[in-house]
Parts: C-alpha cells; sequence; structure tokens
C-alpha cells in the first residue's frame, strides 16, 4: 500500500487521518462524542476507553498532523494556550528558558504571570540571534522557545542556528509555528524538538473552533506529552477535532491565497505616504528575508505595518474598513485587523510592549482569502478617509465610531 507520508501536502492534507469508518465507510471522519467505550470483557480493553485518554476523532486529526509534520507523535488539545502550557510542564521549578522579548502576549502571560511564580526563570532576549543565546545561557536552562515569525512584529529567527546551539548544550527546543503551519515551514525537519500551533488560527482557518496541537521529533517526547495531556486533561473535544480536520483538507489551497494577499498589501502599504514602516518577510527589504527563504516554504499572510498616527487616526481608520474586521485572532478566511498595543498584546506590561517595539501605531493584518484588489481598495480608503480630518476632529472622535 501507498505510505501517505510520502505523499505531497495536498494529498496529506486530505487524505491523513480519514478512513477510520470500517463500518459504513464514510469518506469523512465520523465524530465519536462518547465520553467511554465498552470493553469485551474483564482485561480485554478496547482502542479506546475514555476519551480525556484518547478518542477516535481526535486520533485522527493527530495522525494528520503527523503526517504534515513529519512528527513521531502530535497532540490536539483544547487551546494554543493549552499546547504551550503543555510544553512548558516538561520543565520544573528552577528550570530557565530563553526566548525573545517580543511574544505573543498570552505566551507573555503564562510565562512571566504564572509559572515564574512556579519557580520557572525566563530570560527575555532583544534578539534571539547565537551570541545573545549563548550569553544568557544558565547551568539551569533547559528550553529556548522560539517564535518565527514573531508575533506580531515578523522577525525571523534562524531556526538551525538556534538548534545547533541547544544540541550544543543538550537542551530543548520548542518553536510556535502557528503563523506558517506546517505547510510553508516544518520546524522539526530542522531539527527542533517540538513544534505547537494554536489549530484556531490558519490549521482549521474558519474561525469556528478554539484548538491547539503540539508535534513531537522524538517517541520519548511524544510519549511525555501524551502523559501531560493526558493528566491534565487538555485533550481537543470530538467536535473540534472534526473541525479542525475538516478545516485542513483545504489547507494548501489557503495559504496559498492567504499568501498573495498578504504579498499584494505588504507592497501597497510599502509605498503608502501614511505608512512609516511595514513588517513582511516576503519584502526583500526586510531584514530576515534571506534567512526566510531559506527556512520557509512562503511568506504567509500575516503582516503588520506603523502607521503615520501624526496624520492617520486609527479609530476612523478601523471604523472605516468594510472587509477588514477589527478582531483579535488571525488565519481565518475572513480578513482581520488589530492594534496589537490594546488588543492582542494587552496582557504585556506597557514597558515590555515598548521594549520588544511594540507601539500604539502599530497594527496587524491578517489577510484573508478575498480578492487581493478588493482588500487594497479597503485599506486604501480607510487610511484616506481617517486622514481626512484635521487634530481637532481627531479629539472629537467617540468610541462607538468602531
Amino acid at each position: 500500500m501507498t505510505d501517505i507520508k510520502k505523499a505531497q501536502p495536498e494529498t496529506m492534507a486530505v487524505h491523513s487521518g480519514v478512513y477510520v469508518d470500517a463500518q459504513y465507510h464514510s469518506v469523512t471522519t465520523p465524530i465519536y462524542p462518547s465520553s467511554t467505550f465498552a470493553f469485551k470483557g474483564l482485561g480485554e480493553p478496547p482502542p479506546f476507553d475514555y476519551s480525556r485518554s484518547g478518542n477516535p476523532t481526535r486520533q485522527a486529526l493527530q495522525e494528520n498532523l503527523c503526517a504534515l509534520e513529519g512528527a513521531a507523535g502530535a497532540f490536539a488539545v483544547c487551546s494554543g494556550m493549552a499546547a504551550i502550557h503543555t510544553v512548558m510542564m516538561l520543565l520544573g521549578p528552577g528550570d530557565h528558558v530563553i526566548c525573545a522579548r517580543e511574544l505573543y502576549g498570552g505566551s507573555h502571560r503564562l510565562f512571566t504571570q504564572i509559572l515564574a511564580k512556579r519557580g520557572i526563570t525566563f530570560s527575555f532576549l532583544e534578539r534571539l540571534d547565537a551570541a545573545s543565546i549563548e550569553a544568557a545561557f544558565q547551568p539551569q536552562t533547559r528550553l529556548i522557545w522560539i517564535e518565527t515569525p514573531t508575533n506580531p512584529l515578523l522577525n525571523i529567527v534562524d531556526i538551525a542556528a538556534v538548534v545547533e546551539i541547544a544540541q550544543k548544550h543538550k537542551v530543548l527546543t520548542a518553536l510556535d509555528n502557528t503563523f506558517l503551519t506546517p505547510l510553508l515551514q516544518r520546524p522539526l525537519d530542522l531539527g527542533a524538538d517540538l513544534v505547537v500551533y494554536s489549530t484556531t488560527k490558519y490549521l482549521n482557518g474558519h474561525s469556528d473552533v478554539v484548538g491547539g496541537a503540539i508535534a513531537a521529533r522524538t517517541k520519548a517526547l511524544a510519549e511525555q506529552l501524551y502523559f501531560l495531556v493526558n493528566a491534565l486533561g487538555l485533550g481537543s473535544a470530538p467536535f473540534d477535532a472534526w473541525l479542525v480536520l475538516r478545516g485542513i483538507k483545504t489547507l494548501p489551497q489557503r495559504m496559498k491565497a492567504h499568501e498573495r494577499n498578504g504579498a499584494a498589501l505588504a507592497t501597497f502599504l510599502t509605498s503608502h505616504p501614511l505608512v512609516k514602516r511595514v513588517y513582511y518577510p516576503g519584502l526583500p527589504e526586510h531584514p530576515g528575508h534571506d534567512v526566510a527563504c531559506r527556512q520557509q516554504k512562503g511568506f504567509g499572510g500575516m503582516l503588520s505595518f506603523e502607521a503615520d498616527t501624526t496624520k492617520v487616526d486609527l479609530k476612523r481608520f478601523f471604523g472605516a474598513l468594510e472587509y477588514f474586521k477589527l478582531s483579535v485572532s488571525l488565519g481565518g478566511v475572513e480578513s482581520l485587523i488589530e492594534q496589537p498595543w490594546s488588543m492582542s498584546h494587552l496582557a504585556m506590561p506597557e514597558a515590555e510592549r515598548r521594549a520588544a517595539g511594540i507601539t500604539e501605531a502599530v497594527v496587524r493584518v491578517s489577510a484573508g482569502i478575498e480578492a487581493s484588489e478588493d482588500l487594497v481598495g479597503d485599506l486604501k480608503n480607510a487610511l484616506e478617509y481617517a486622514a481626512s480630518s484635521d487634530s481637532v476632529a481627531y479629539k472629537n472622535v467617540k468610541a462607538d465610531t468602531l
């Protein structure tokens, strides 16, 4: 029989983890909402006995993720934060983690307000490069946490370079790959030990589920993760797993559309007089462009830009948009836009946000799959509208214009 793991990503996305219905031969994976499963007899357990420990629908998604990621094991959990938390539970009091200062706000909150109180220490670096990491190493260092591209400023970290240092010091590397998915970046192939996702985002792709996933490079790590997911009760619900599995089937096609629109928006914004800076690794002038070309298969649909707030009132700008919805989250078929300062990264203290380069002027964009010309036109119209009134009018804008 054909080994599905040797198929192309487009084929794996459609066929991995699907054909589990031996009775009726359904071409879609059934949803098994059962909390428990009957034993044939004493000492004769079924393949699944209790859905916290394992469920056929969740297992189907995990097989799909294993195939796409090239992993020894994968686990679907109830949220992206649950995925991050599970990885951190591999550590204990006194252990030390190296990561970048610029992080997803929820990760920063977990690290500083919860895990730090339980004895895990963190070094937040301005840049996650070889020299900075070497300087930050301690005898207690056990993990290097990576985001690339970073959220929200799309900085690029050289995965292979970080892995080389980690392996030299015999510590783990874990990478949040939510922005790119395994279609555009496979960190395990570059030597990373663990990869996490918010499956809420691109993997599901339809803004109708909250979920997370973890993929492990080795069987030993996979066994540790299974123990944690089961013991902590973090496994994905069957219906949620089914929604993500359904979404993954169109992931390759959606990622092409997201990237097409991300590139079109970035190109438009770079030449706009009301925009001071654009953050998109697909632009040749982006400082991480060459590394991104080396380790990624594409640049994705996420970008950010810094508006000239001496001329643009962001309340008016957000209120004038038609196709972009002012919302946290990302990766859905619809285009989303937000101000990280007051939304996705609000959990970070103000000083930390500023130190990471996140200011009130930064706007994060998740390009959907709509027509590029419509999205470009929407941003153009909103920017022009937001700059059309004098500063006195700006001060009188009410919050309800959003």
